[in-house]
C-alpha cells in the first residue's frame, strides 16, 4: 500500500471532521495541491465558506496551497476583497452603497490595495485560529503558530508566531533547507514517498538526497 487515495474526501476512518481539500474545493480561483487536509468538527465541505472569505471572482486574486498541507481548525485566509481605499480622510466604502455615493468614485484607488494571489506552500503546517492576510506568501514548511496573524511573507521552514507574526525560529539550517527544498520530496509519487517515510519522518536528508 502507497497510502490514501488523495481523491478520498473523508480519508481518516470514523473521523469525518478531518477531509483531502483537492476533492472537495471547485472555486475556480482556488487551487490546492493534492493531500492537503482542513480539519474542522463542522467538516471540511465547508472550508471555503468558512475560511476564505472576501474572495470575489471580478477580483481575480487566487488561493494556491501546495501538497500535504496541515490546516486546522479555524483557520481564515483574507483575500483582496476585504482591502479599503486607505488615500482619503475615510476608508469607508460609500461606493457600494450607491444611491449616490458611487459618483466620483476612482476605481484605480482601490486597484491600489490590491496585493495579488495568497500563495501557501508545500508541507506547510497553520495552527488554529490564525489569519492569513492577502497577497502573503508561506515557503515550504514553515509552522504558523497558532491564533498568529500573518501579515508578511514567511520563508521556507521558518516558524512564524504573533500578532503581527514574526519569524521565531527557523526549523533547519541553511544548507539542510536548501537541499530539502531541491529534492521536494512533495512531488515525489507516492510509492516513492511511501519507501523514503522513515527518513522523512526521521530527518535523514543524505538518505533522502541518495533516493533523488
Amino acid at each position: 500500500m502507497n497510502g490514501p487515495n488523495p481523491n478520498t474526501k473523508h480519508p481518516t476512518l470514523h473521523h469525518n471532521r478531518v477531509g483531502f481539500l483537492k476533492p472537495i474545493v471547485h472555486a475556480p480561483n482556488i487551487e490546492i495541491g493534492e493531500y492537503t487536509y482542513y480539519d474542522d468538527p463542522g467538516g471540511p465541505e465547508s472550508f471555503v465558506e468558512t475560511c476564505v472569505l472576501h474572495h470575489h471572482p471580478f477580483i481575480g486574486d487566487r488561493l494556491i496551497i501546495g501538497k500535504f498541507c496541515a490546516i486546522s481548525e479555524g483557520a481564515r485566509f483574507i483575500m483582496n476583497g476585504a482591502n479599503h481605499v486607505m488615500g482619503g480622510f475615510s476608508t469607508y466604502p460609500f461606493n457600494i452603497f450607491s444611491h449616490g455615493w458611487e459618483k466620483g468614485f476612482d476605481v484605480a484607488t482601490w486597484k491600489a490595495e490590491l496585493r495579488g494571489d495568497t500563495v501557501i506552500g508545500n508541507d506547510v503546517w497553520i495552527g488554529m485560529n490564525t489569519a492569513i492576510m492577502p497577497g502573503v506568501k508561506i515557503g515550504d514548511g514553515a509552522i504558523i503558530a497558532a491564533k498568529s496573524v500573518v501579515t508578511r511573507d514567511v520563508p521556507p521552514y521558518a516558524i512564524a508566531a504573533g500578532n503581527s507574526a514574526k519569524v521565531v525560529k527557523m526549523r533547519f539550517d541553511d544548507e539542510t533547507i536548501a537541499r530539502l527544498q531541491q529534492i521536494a520530496w512533495w512531488n515525489w509519487p507516492a510509492d516513492k514517498i511511501t519507501r523514503n517515510l522513515d527518513a522523512i519522518r526521521g530527518a535523514d536528508i543524505d538518505r533522502l538526497e541518495a533516493s533523488t
